[in-house]
Parts: C-alpha cells; structure tokens; sequence
C-alpha cells in the first residue's frame, strides 16, 4: 500500500508497508516464518532467497520504517547495537568519528572497547555546543557525525540543522540516534541528516515484548551498500520480532501524545517537590535549551530525569519505593520504568577512559521512562516514594 506523502504522521503510521495478503486478504502483514523459499528454477524466485537476505515481514517492517522518517530507504536489525555497528562499518580504520560525551552507555562501549581496536578514532565532544562540533569539524577530516538527540541520560539537545549544514559543507555524514524523540516527534532527515538510527526495542515496538534496531535514510548509494552489509554481517530481525514492531507502531502517534503529556505532568510536579535539586526535561521552560526543543521537536517526549537533594542513597531509595515505575533498564514501553543510569543502563561509562572522553553520569541522577498510565496515578506513586527523602 502506498501511502500519500501529505498524510499525516498517525495515518502513516497505520497503513506504510502494509499490503492485504494477496493469498488471503489478511489485513496484517503474515508473519513469514521461514528460513528459505523455494525457486522455480536457478536463482529464479518470487523475490526472496534465503531470510537472512530478505524476508516479506522485514520488507514491510522496513518500508514503514522508512515513511515514519520521511525517507527512501529502511533496514532492520536484531537490535539497535546491531544497527549502530553496522552503520559504523561505512568508517575506515583511521579515520574520525566526531561524537557526543554524553551518549548511551551501550553506544560508548561499543565505540571505546570496540571499533576504536579497529583503528576508529573517535572524538567526544559537547555536542549540545553547535560551536564545539563546528571546532571539531575545522580541526581536521572526519567521516561521520554521531549524535544523539536528546542524549541519554541527561537529556541534551543538539541542532540538528545547524550541524548538518556545517558538515555537509565539509564532506562529512551526519547520523542521528533518534531513539528518545521517534519519528513521531522530530524528523532528523527533514533537518539535513544522512542516516536516522532507532533501537526500536523502544518506543517503535512499544511494548517491552521486542528487541530491534533500524537505520533509515535517503541516499541510494549508502543504502546498497549498508543492505549489503546487513546480509554479510546477519543481524538481522526476525520475521516475529518485525510483525511486532509493525503492531507497535501502529499506535505510536496516539501513544507518544500520551507520553509526552504525562512527561510534562511528572516533570512539572518534580520540579515543584522540595527534595528534587534539579529536573531535566525539554517541555519545562528551566531546560536550558527548551527553545530548541520547541522549535526541532514536536512534542518533549517522555524521558525525565532529576537529581535529588539527598544524592546517590536517595535516589537509590526512591526507586526502590515505586510501585508503578518498575525498577527496569529500557524505555518507550507502555509502562512506566524507573533506573539509575550510572549504576545500571551507562555502567560503562565508568572509569579513566569514560573521564578522558568527557562522561560524568552522576551517580545520584534518576532516569524515568514515563508511560501511559493515568498522570495522576504516576505522580501519586512519586509522590509517596519521595515522602521523607
């Protein structure tokens, strides 16, 4: 099914990559549980081989990748690591790799312990400072821009636009994890960026029951090349965990309204509790780049972090208080989850190295993952976790 560009984003979201069965009519996408298809002669075949190079579910699932971030091309992977990895392969040893210094843990890990061993040389910068990337960029040639916008764990926006006009200029990729915002709140693409990448274990899937990752983007020569790749490599999603995704996504404009409304109900109600320091959160006018927010974003989301005035053994209490945020790493999901980033989900930017790049992940910072139970509800819970801290 085709769907009109001019559709809105909740109607793309129901009807991209979804064709009627042409067996059955069936509505949804079947779920192709396969690991081969038979060929009527030598390499002739209905369009697909062998599912590690193709699969009817993961094309449909890719397909809708792609509408949701208005590009031409999508691929899917085992998971959003899988995706990182596999993007990283365009980057030759020696060559650079201009980075935030406050990524994902997981993303850090895989850059520091990883590829680096590979003769990648990555360099963390402050990439909410559009001035710090540009220097980066001026100080010699670089492959790629890695950013994640907002960052995780502490919520810091970069302009998407600002600097891939700078590196455009200078020959240099531009790739954007997109993972906390989705496509249903920012549309790194529309802003100048080669590649968006998504964990869709998030907010995509939705529903904590499915782990994947995408890279979507425009250029036909980089997506040969990165679909090669996908086969060569093999992490590749498999035809259940696409079906989920494609359900997933399905609702994820109606969920991410949710997710931001009670983002900015939880945030606000933080921000006004005597024994929260601080609240990040790009909805709340403190967030000292709540413009760029509104101007780059549709929506703030539903990540929220604070700090507590009584530091690491607060926190640490707090959490362990709630009933409805379930102490649990991942976010997106319809529930609502709550973590201490330094010590559980970015335990890997711990240590000399983490320093030298520029991490510091206090200890006492609490992540939310806000999901759609009632607002009320979700601050009552809060409420009474934080009574006496």
């Amino acid at each position: 099914m085709t769907t009109p560009a001019n559709d809105h984003f909740e109607t793309i979201a129901v009807h991209a990559g979804v064709q009627p069965d042409p067996a059955t009519g069936a509505i949804m996408t079947p779920i192709y549980q396969t690991s081969t298809f038979v060929q009527t002669d030598i390499n002739e075949h209905k369009g697909y081989d062998y599912s590690r190079a193709g699969n009817p579910t993961r094309s449909a699932l890719e397909e809708a990748l792609a509408a949701l971030e208005g590009g031409r091309f999508g691929l899917s992977f085992s998971s959003g690591m899988a995706a990182i990895d596999t993007l990283l392969r365009l980057v030759k040893p020696g060559e650079r790799v201009i980075c935030g210094n406050d990524l994902y843990g997981g993303t850090f890990r895989l850059f520091d312990k990883v590829l680096s061993d590979y003769g990648i040389v990555f360099d963390y910068v402050d990439t909410a400072d559009t001035n710090a990337v540009r220097a980066a960029l001026a100080a010699g040639p670089a492959r790629l821009v890695w950013l994640e916008t907002p960052t995780n764990p502490t919520l810091r926006l970069t302009d998407i636009a600002a600097i891939s006009e700078t590196a455009r200029a200078a020959g240099v990729w531009v790739a954007v994890d997109n993972t906390f915002a989705s496509p249903a709140l920012q549309r790194p693409l529309a802003l100048g960026a080669d590649f968006v990448v998504h964990s869709t274990t998030k907010y995509l899937g939705g529903h904590s029951d499915v782990v994947g990752g995408a890279i979507m983007m425009n250029d036909e020569d980089t997506y040969e090349r990165l679909k090669f790749l996908q086969k060569s490599v093999g992490a590749v999603s498999g035809p259940m965990d696409c079906f989920l995704t494609l359900r997933g996504i399905k609702t994820l404009g109606i969920r991410m309204r949710a997710h931001c409304d009670n983002g900015l109900a939880v945030a606000r109600f933080l921000e006004d509790h005597p024994a929260v320091e601080r609240v990040i959160y790009p909805g709340l006018e403190s967030h000292p780049q709540h413009e760029l927010a509104r101007r780059q974003m549709a929506g703030p989301g539903g990540m929220v972090s604070f700090q507590l005035r009584g530091g690491e053994a607060a926190a640490r209490t707090v959490a362990l208080r709630t009933r409805l945020f379930t102490l649990a790493e991942s976010l997106g999901g319809v529930e609502s989850l709550i973590e201490l980033p330094a010590a559980m989900t970015h335990a890997s930017v711990a240590g000399p190295e983490a320093a030298a790049a520029g991490f510091a992940v206090d200890p006492g910072l609490v992540r939310l993952s806000v999901g759609i139970e009632h607002p009320d509800d979700l601050v009552a819970d809060l409420r009474q976790a934080l009574a006496g801290v």
